[in-house]
């Protein structure tokens, strides 16, 4: 079964969901398999965290992904690697502050084709 991005007219996201769905198939890993899905759902489903939020479900080291975007309101003390569709100024601000990193989820599937020892945050 093909996953094709279907209704998506930004290029950047239609060729998001090409690629996580290329690297699923060729590593066997339905982690990302299962990521393209909820970006290739309507827009309405996508997860929205605030960094408050995510400092509670993190612990240091952690890497995790969100399918949506990540937004700068709360407190952030832990250093982690993220990942999220979309992240707003203040969040990328607040998590590079306390040594966080930053990545695309193109480039975090990548690194990691797997999808091991990551979390998806909701």
């Amino acid at each position: 079964m093909s996953l094709k991005p279907v209704n998506k007219e930004n290029p950047a996201l239609k060729e998001t969901i090409e690629e996580l769905t290329k690297i699923s198939r060729e590593n066997g890993s339905i982690f990302w398999r299962d990521i393209a899905k909820r970006l290739n759902a309507s827009r309405q489903s996508y997860s929205s965290l605030n960094v408050g939020k995510v400092d509670t479900l993190v612990k240091d080291g952690e890497t995790a992904v969100i399918a949506g975007a990540l937004l700068g309101s709360g407190y952030f003390e832990k250093k982690v690697t993220l990942s999220a569709l979309r992240v707003s100024k203040s969040a990328q601000e607040k998590v590079a502050k306390v040594g966080g990193t930053l990545k695309t989820l193109v480039e975090l599937a990548k690194e990691n084709p797997k999808g091991t020892n990551i979390k998806i945050l909701r």
